[in-house]
C-alpha cells in the first residue's frame, strides 16, 4: 500500500477539485446566511471555512510528503501528512465548540430574527449536492491516506450540516418555529466533534508509533517462526510512518545450518515475502542471530 507518484498526483488533483467546490459553497453559505438571517447557515459556513483551510493544508502536505528522502530526513517527509491531519482535527474541534457556544447563546437570549426559510432551503440543497459530489471524488483515496481521510471526514461533516440546515428550513417554512435555526447549529456542532475525535485518535496512533490497526503481532510472529530455518523471533516492532506505510523490524534467531550453508540471503527473502504477502508490510528489517547470541538480548522488547 506504499505511496507512489501516481497516487500522490491523483490525490492532489482530487483535492484541488474539492477545494474549488467547497470554496464556491462557502461563499454561497455566507451570502445566504446574511441574506436569510440563518444562524445555522452561518454556522455551517464557519464549519466549511475550517474545512477549506484543512483541505488547503492537506494539499500542501501532500506536495511536501512527496519530496524524496535525504541524508538528514531518511524517511522523507511522509509524516507531514500526519501533522496536517493533526491540525485539521484541532480546527474541527475548535469550530464545534465555537458553534455550540453561539447556538446556546441564541437559544438562551433569543433575538428577533426573520429567517427566510425558502432561500435557506435552496442554499442547503445546493450544499447537499456539492458535498455529495466531493465525497464521491475523495471516497477511494480516503482508504489509503490519513490526510485524505481527514479531508473526507470534513466534507462528510459539510454534507451532514447541509442536511441539518435543510431540515431546519423545512421546519421554519411549515411551522414558523424560528428557534429551529439555532437548534440546527447545535446539531451541526454535535456532528463535528466526533469526527474530530476520530481523526485525532488516528493521528495519535501514528505519532505514538502504535501497532497499526488490523495487524496482530503474535500472528505475525507465528508466520515468521514457521519459516524454514527460523528458531524464534523476538524484539518485534511494527508501526506506521504515515497511513498506509507500515514498518517492521525484528531479531530472528536462525538455525546454525542457515549460517553454515550460506542461506542467510534466502531466509531474508522468505521473511520479507511473508510480511509483504500476508500483512502488506513492504518495508521490513531483520537481524539474523545464532542461538547463542539470544541470551545477550534485551528482554524488555516484545
Amino acid at each position: 500500500m506504499a505511496h507512489d507518484h501516481a497516487s500522490t498526483t491523483t490525490n492532489r488533483a482530487k483535492l484541488r477539485i474539492v477545494v474549488v467546490i467547497v470554496a464556491a459553497m462557502l461563499v454561497a453559505e455566507v451570502v445566504g446566511g446574511i441574506l436569510t438571517g440563518s444562524l445555522s447557515l452561518l454556522a455551517d459556513a464557519g464549519h466549511m471555512f475550517s474545512d477549506l483551510t484543512g483541505l488547503l493544508i492537506a494539499l500542501v502536505a501532500i506536495s511536501i510528503a512527496a519530496r524524496p528522502a535525504t541524508d538528514r530526513h531518511t524517511w522523507g517527509f511522509q509524516r507531514t501528512e500526519v501533522l496536517a491531519a493533526l491540525l485539521n482535527g484541532l480546527i474541527l474541534a475548535a469550530v464545534a465548540v465555537s458553534v455550540a457556544i453561539e447556538g446556546v447563546r441564541r437559544l438562551v437570549r433569543p433575538e428577533p430574527v426573520d429567517v427566510e426559510g425558502g432561500w435557506m432551503l435552496v442554499v442547503a440543497i445546493a450544499g447537499l449536492v456539492a458535498n455529495a459530489a466531493s465525497l464521491m471524488i475523495l471516497r477511494d483515496s480516503a482508504q489509503q491516506s490519513i490526510n485524505i481521510k481527514g479531508a473526507y471526514l470534513e466534507v462528510f461533516g459539510d454534507l451532514f450540516g447541509s442536511a441539518v440546515v435543510a431540515a431546519a428550513a423545512i421546519v421554519i417554512l411549515l411551522t414558523g418555529f424560528a428557534p429551529a435555526d439555532a437548534i440546527a447549529s447545535l446539531v451541526i456542532a454535535a456532528g463535528i466533534l466526533p469526527r474530530a475525535v476520530i481523526l485525532l485518535r488516528d493521528v495519535w496512533r501514528v505519532l505514538n508509533e502504535s501497532t497499526p490497526v488490523g495487524i496482530d503481532v503474535e500472528m505475525l510472529r507465528e508466520h515468521l517462526r514457521s519459516a524454514d530455518g527460523v528458531v524464534d523471533v523476538h524484539d518485534v516492532h511494527v508501526w506506521l510512518i504515515t497511513s498506509g506505510e507500515p514498518v517492521f523490524t525484528a531479531h530472528v534467531i536462525a538455525d546454525a545450518a542457515v549460517f553454515r550453508e550460506g542461506r542467510t540471503g534466502e531466509l531474508l527473502d522468505t521473511l520479507g515475502a511473508c510480511l509483504s504477502g500476508h500483512f502488506d508490510v513492504a518495508h521490513s528489517t531483520f537481524q539474523l542471530e545464532p542461538e547463542q547470541h539470544a541470551g545477550h538480548e534485551d528482554k524488555h522488547h516484545a
